[in-house]
This record gives structure tokens, sequence and C-alpha cells, in this order.
């Protein structure tokens, strides 16, 4: 939730991008390679986990050392093959020998080589970064990690919560933002989600919202979608839901990157300083490159034409070296025996402290600036659990983070195939490890010793128990209320609207119209009526107004309010509409035609970059255009692709513009001057409210999609002076008052 007019100087930021690179470390040879060589080694851009050991200590090995070996393919224990095409047969066309213990050893892999996916949050996506501190956390938190200046190895996986693994990226969800410090004192690990609030107030009801989220157990259907009935049957009747659902039916839930999320801790921690005080924090993760989102028919849009979209837009930006910068900060309050800030019970994971009430203050900056070298073994066997813990940090009486703490651990043991997770190089801690822990399947350290007790005297006493001066974890000591074991909540837990309301009342006009068109969406996917009319009741109890859309939408009554909606003050903060940031990384397609002359495609190329951005030349066919490269074809390009359009040059109808060949040309007509790709091309810019720039000689593009010449956010000009018109208009993402007014109340609230 950063303020929506912070802008981030651009010196912050990465250096200008170029064109992403390919897959391959080098350019590949057009015949097949014969002579034996090394393998690659990894691309500048890549990183591979730490070379420790399994109880962490550094083996000074480079990455390569835990990647294959050798110039010849081998057996799994090193004997070199002479092939690896045919089975051991009797004789051609005789049958397969079961002695071939190649075959045996390699398909025997090959039927292993698959783990089971996460239940939620199994499509995803990761990277390696670095965690600068600024030591404004020393004086509320003891942990090394956050000391002034300490640079500290970090892991991030982001992902979707209800898809399967294989689900697109684009569907409207929570996203998981769980980040791995690599600290001095063992790693932590802050697992938190793009939205500071949760579904479910109690983690004995987690088995039932996913259930409930998931695809009906009957027909396995929708996939990674909430828009069933299931679903809106579990948050109308739990309606302690119904702030997480304001936050992902708004444009939260379909963001344009993972580059542009923030990211939130959810739970209230407890930390401790040096000289044992403590304070409750909440943790947020604030994007350098702002909070930006798709709209709605983007999203279908990209899910079809490209599922793997969120994924491929970060690892393009750290290969192109735009690398996503963020900001950690906290919420510090006081740690009261009520445990409350402002009258917001800080246990209540449901609930978020507005900006206003109480500011973040950064405490460090994350850049994330390399992808892995192998997602399986990375991205894949990656384990969070919120209980790795690191002094200075501890938990709170959250019941949801209680739940937590056992729940992540446990997964992993079905996973990751038994108790040594923690051994997996990509888990591996970067300090050493003597936990007295042995044997196990996947039991990757030797152990020494012969005494994995305490106290004993055959190993000399090791390993020893720390004190605190030598950095051992500290429990805080918090006093527990006395009382009978219940089934039960605090009366403070009871409220389930008013958040819902804040976060309804704070959103911009335009965000507002997106909300009201995702619920009449969503609930018009329901079969049952009395399920519409359930959540139209907790709609009531939230903002009339917004009932009132969304009941006339569905064709129904909006029902009179059975909880007054709550009196609140709006969070300027809350709204991704009405800042400006820096435009490192964005991508603009440079539309051309065959005959452009390559000069001119070429200067415009270079403004591109020369402000920070990428440029992808787009022309009726692939090659070169001269010496400047054609990146797309209208064959190949979509608009979900690009983040703004210049057209260099009108393109005449190529010859593959007909339906025949690519239907998105559609039905021929007669007459047409324009490729009626490039004019679909920019009427779907236009209608996502991207800025569209054109050169002065080929605005007969703009008559063939429709758009009129002056419509906002559409500049005419000279390509060069265009670009920096683009690139302002960029920096606040996008054009939104294209179709209406944003908010101006909004607006003014944020001056």
């Amino acid at each position: 939730m950063s303020p929506a007019k912070k802008k981030t100087p651009a010196a912050d930021m990465a250096p200008p991008p170029p064109r992403p690179p390919g897959p391959g470390v080098e350019d590949p040879a057009l015949d097949e390679p014969t002579a034996p060589v090394a393998p690659p080694p990894p691309k500048a851009s890549q990183q591979g986990p730490a070379t420790v050991t399994p109880t962490g200590a550094p083996t000074g090995a480079p990455p390569e050392a835990m990647a294959q070996q050798g110039e010849y393919l081998t057996t799994a224990q090193g004997a070199r093959l002479r092939t690896t095409d045919h089975a051991l047969k009797a004789g051609r066309r005789g049958p397969v020998l079961l002695q071939d213990h190649h075959l045996r050893e390699k398909i025997t892999h090959f039927d292993h080589e698959r783990i089971p996916e996460r239940v939620v949050h199994a499509r995803g996506t990761g990277a390696h970064g670095v965690f600068v501190a600024n030591g404004r956390a020393a004086k509320i938190c003891r942990a090394a990690f956050l000391k002034k200046g300490v640079e500290t190895p970090t892991f991030v996986r982001f992902s979707t919560v209800q898809g399967f693994r294989g689900s697109s990226d684009t569907v409207r969800d929570t996203r998981g933002f769980a980040t791995k410090f690599y600290t001095s004192e063992g790693n932590y690990d802050l697992v938190g989600n793009n939205i500071p609030v949760f579904f479910i107030q109690e983690g004995i009801k987690f088995p039932d919202i996913v259930h409930a989220v998931k695809p009906e157990p009957d027909r396995e259907i929708p996939q990674a979608q909430s828009a069933h009935d299931t679903f809106w049957d579990f948050v109308s009747l739990h309606t302690e839901a119904q702030a997480h659902v304001a936050w992902s039916m708004s444009d939260r839930a379909v963001p344009l990157s993972y580059r542009m999320m923030e990211g939130f801790g959810v739970h209230t921690f407890r930390l401790i300083n040096d000289a044992g005080e403590t304070s409750l924090v909440k943790f947020h993760w604030e994007p350098r490159q702002g909070v930006h989102s798709q709209v709605w028919e983007e999203t279908q849009l990209t899910a079809g034409n490209d599922p793997d979209f969120h994924r491929r837009d970060l690892y393009d930006a750290i290969d192109a070296g735009a690398y996503p910068v963020w900001d950690l900060g906290v919420q510090v309050m006081p740690d009261t025996e009520d445990e409350t800030f402002e009258g917001i019970d800080l246990l209540d994971p449901t609930k978020f402290v507005p900006e206003e009430l109480c500011p973040v203050e950064i405490i460090g900056t994350m850049t994330l600036n390399r992808r892995p070298i192998n997602f399986f073994a990375e991205v894949e066997q990656v384990m969070f659990n919120p209980g790795n813990l690191v002094p200075g940090i501890d938990v709170t009486n959250d019941p949801l983070l209680q739940v937590r703490l056992f729940s992540y651990i446990d997964t992993q043991i079905t996973r990751l195939g038994g108790p040594n997770f923690n051994q997996l190089p990509i888990n591996r801690a970067h300090c050493p490890v003597n936990d007295m822990f042995r044997d196990g399947f996947h039991q990757h350290a030797v152990h020494g010793g012969v005494t994995p007790y305490r106290p004993n005297s055959l190993d000399g006493g090791n390993p020893a128990e720390a004190s605190e001066d030598s950095g051992a974890f500290i429990d805080v000591p918090q006093p527990v209320a006395s009382g009978a074991k219940v089934r039960e909540l605090s009366a403070s837990f009871d409220d389930h609207f008013s958040q819902a309301t804040l976060f309804v009342r704070s959103l911009s006009e335009v965000e507002r119209e997106h909300l009201t068109r995702a619920y009449t969406f969503e609930l018009g996917k329901c079969y049952e009526e009395a399920i519409r009319l359930r959540q139209l009741q907790c709609l009531a109890n939230i903002d009339a107004d917004l009932c009132a859309e969304v009941a006339r939408g569905l064709g129904l009554p909006a029902p009179e309010p059975t909880v007054p909606p709550a009196d609140v003050e709006p969070s300027p903060a809350l709204s991704q509409v009405g800042g400006t940031w820096p435009v490192a990384g964005r991508k603009v397609a440079l539309v051309v035609d065959a005959d452009t002359d390559p000069t001119a495609v070429q200067a415009a190329k270079d403004a591109v970059t020369a402000a920070g951005m990428m440029a992808f030349v787009m022309a009726p066919s692939g090659g070169k255009l001269g010496d400047v490269v054609v990146d797309r074809t209208f064959l190949t390009a979509a608009s979900i692709e690009f983040d703004s359009l210049l057209v260099v040059d009108a393109p005449a109808p190529a010859p593959d513009a007909v339906p025949l060949f690519d239907a998105k040309a559609g039905h021929a007509r007669a007459g047409r001057p324009v490729d009626p790709r490039v004019a679909k091309l920019v009427a779907e810019m236009f209608r996502h409210f991207k800025a569209i720039g054109v050169a002065s000689d080929a605005t007969n593009v703009l008559t063939a999609a429709g758009v009129p010449e002056d419509a906002p956010g559409v500049v005419v000009g000279e390509p060069a002076a265009v670009v920096g018109k683009l690139a302002a208009l960029l920096a606040e993402h996008r054009v939104w008052h294209r179709f209406g007014p944003v908010a101006e109340d909004s607006d003014a609230a944020r001056r």
C-alpha cells in the first residue's frame, strides 16, 4: 500500500535495458555439433543455489560444480555411454532385453521425476536476489541481517493460489510473495501475499476455503477461477472473508507483472531489540516499479496468448538488466497488552492497518538480479515456513499464523520425500548447522561423531547450547491469559465488514468500476440464485452503492443492510491510480512495414532504449530491415506483450493477412489500406488504456482501428519526439481518463 504519488528517481533503477537475449549461452550452429565439449556455463543472468554443504559450510566451488560434469554422456554412476537412442534387443527386430541396465535406469528415473505439486501455490516462479539493510530497523530488531549495510542473499517465489501447476499466470487470484533470506544466523522466511488480509481468521478453516475455491470435485472445473458456486457459497456464509474478497475482486488480483506487485506479511509479528524491548510490526514489500494491473479483457487475452506471461516477464526483465526492486518496510506499533492499534485487533489476519494511521518505515531494499539455472531444483524444490525465524523476530498468537507454523513443515515431508528437505541446495542455510538430526530419506550430510544427543562427553559436549550473548534464538516471554480451553475467538474478531468498506471507498472511480464488474461477472457465473442473493446481502453491509450496481448487473433486487456500513475515512494509499513511476523495463512495440527506412527504425529504437525502455520491432515478416533485427511479426505478436506502441510506418496488408494463414486478419474487405492485424493490435491497446504513438504520416492506422487521432493518450508526431511523450504517459502506467474521469476526490486526497 505505497503512497500513490511516490516517485522513484530513475537513477535508482537499472540502466536502460537491451533486448532480452535468447535461451542459449551463445548462438547455436546450424549443423549438429559432433565434437565433445564441456557443459556450458550458466548465463550471466542466471544464478544457482549457493555452493554450501548440507550443513552450511561454504565449499568455495563455482556454481557449475552443482551441475552436470564432463564432456561425455554417462550413466548415473559415471560410466560413459555409446548411445542413448536405442535399447538393447535380441536382434534388430527382436524383443527388448531386460538386462539393458541403461534403459532401466533411464526409464525408472523418468517415471519418478515428478513430485507432488503444492496443494496451493502450485503455479509459481522464482528468482535470486540480494537484500541490503539501511540500518533503520536496528532500533527495534536485533536480527543481524537488518544491521546497516549488511547484504543478504535472497530467493523469492511468486505464485498464484488456486490453479494447478499448468494453469495460467494471469487468472484473477491472490498471489504469493515468499522470500527466503539466507542470513548469517540461519534462514528467515517471510511468507506473504500481494494482499494484506486473508480469507479466514483461523487456520483450522484453511482446508475449507481451499476446497471451496478449487475446482468443484464432481467435474473438476473451473480451473484457477473463483467464479463458481462453491467459492461464493463459502465466502457468503463465512463473512470474515469479505475483506479479502473485496481485494481479490479489485485490480490487485490481476497484476500486470510480478515486478509490479506489493507484498505483505499478512500477520503481525513481534520484534525484539538488543535491549530486550518488543514491538509489533506488519511487513510490506513496496515495488519501485509501482503497483500496476491488467484490465479484465487483457487478462483473458493473455491467458490464451501466453499462459506463462508473468514468469516470462520476470525473466525477460532480469535477462535485460532491468532488475526489479522492492523496498522492505514495517509498520511499527507498540506491544500493548491487548495487542490492538487504533481499535484494530492486530491478531486478526483479516484486518490491515491503514498507512495513514501508521506509516511504513523503509528498512532495506531487495533487488532480484539472477534467475534460476534449473527451475525444478530451485523453484519447485524450495520450501518456505513462517517458523523459519532468526533471533529478533518472533511470532504472535494470530490463530491463522499458529496453524501455518505446523502446516508448512508437515507439507514438505510428503512433497520432498522425507524430513531432510532442508538439505536440498536451494534450502540450505548459509551458516553452520549442527541439529543432531540423523538419517531419514535423502540424507545428504555425512555426520561425524557418535553422540547425536545432549548432554554428552564422548564428543566433548558438542554441540553446545547457545546463550543469548552467543546469538541464541529467544522466544519472547509473553504472558498467557488464564481461562478455560475453548473453541472460540475474542469479540474483537466479530467485525467482518468495516475493512471491506474502507477498501472499497478508497478506490478511484475507474478502480471501483472494475471492482463492480468483477463482482458482477463472478456472481453471474454462479448457478444458484440463493448464493447470489446471500453475497448481495454482504455487499449491502459493505457499501450500498456497490451493492446496487452489482444487483443491477445481476438483475436482482438490492437488499437492505443487516449491519449499517461503517463510517470510514478513505485511505488514498490503497489506490493504484494517480502516481508516477520509473519506466525502466517497459516494453514498446515499433510497428514498421517491409519497406520502411531502416535508419528511421533504428532511430526510433535508439530513442526508446535511451528512455530506459525495451524496443521490439514488429514487421510483416521476420529477418532484418537493413541491420535492424525484426523481433515480432504480425502473425506472432499480441497486444498483451507490450505496454505501449509506436507506429513508425503504416503497413499495407501483408501476403499472409488472410484468415487462411492468420485468423487474426479477419475477413478480407476490398480497399483496406492497413494490415488488419495491426489495426486489431491498435484497437486492443486503445481499449486497454495503453499509450499509443503514431508517426505523422501513418495516421491511417488510427482510422483503420477506429481510434480518434485526438483521443487521450494518443500522440502523433515524429517518432523520436513521440517517444518522450510515450514515456511520460507510461510513468502513469495507463491512460485511465481515456473513457471517463478518474475520481477527482481521490486525486485531491493524494495531493
